[in-house]
């Protein structure tokens, strides 16, 4: 795992024995610091067979319809589907360079088909819904003990939320997996378990 810092939203590149999965990207306009942070990790862009979001805010989707027209596939999750022009008027409110994903390219699999769309990469684990933080959300949890949790409030934060069922939920999801490290988008990096 190589995590790519060059804007807000700490990227995760994993690798596979057969393709490399990007996880989320930062707000529309950051196309370039993103190149530059794959050179300084020794990585091209043709590296990255697929960029999926984990959830479709501005800031983890920003550049994923430049990557797709440069042959990176979109990996979408079927519950996220109607949420991808989430942030179409917001980037163009805010007049960036945007153009909207085209969803009809996309592969679209449901988290059950995760685990063996992924062992297809030599990536080991599944994608898991974890909707607390908004309907579309998703988490990211492989066999080798690392997580990757998008914006999902961090466990500490559980008794601040006054016990919220459904981040209590998505956390007894995620520990399930028997995670040992947790990597959030925003904020630290990294959590050990």
């Amino acid at each position: 795992m190589i995590s790519l810092k060059y804007g807000n939203t700490n990227t995760f590149y994993i690798t596979g024995t057969t393709g490399g999965l990007l996880i989320d990207t930062d707000y529309a306009g950051t196309l370039r610091a993103l190149y530059r942070s794959l050179k300084q990790n020794g990585l091209r862009l043709k590296d990255i067979s697929y960029v999926m979001a984990t959830h479709y805010h501005p800031d983890h989707m920003g550049l994923v319809s430049e990557l797709m027209r440069q042959d990176v596939r979109l990996l979408l999750i079927d519950a996220q589907k109607e949420y991808v022009h989430f942030a179409d008027q917001i980037f163009s409110r805010d007049k960036l360079p945007y153009q909207t994903i085209d969803t009809a390219s996309a592969t679209v699999i449901s988290c059950l088909e995760s685990r063996e769309f992924l062992a297809r990469m030599g990536i080991y684990g599944e994608i898991i819904r974890t909707p607390s933080h908004s309907a579309d959300s998703v988490s990211v949890v492989l066999d080798d003990g690392d997580c990757f949790a998008g914006d999902l409030e961090r466990m500490e934060y559980l008794e601040a939320y006054d016990g919220s069922a459904s981040l209590k939920s998505d956390w007894e999801c995620i520990l399930s997996f028997h995670p040992k490290r947790v990597f959030f988008a925003h904020g630290p990096t990294e959590s050990m378990i």
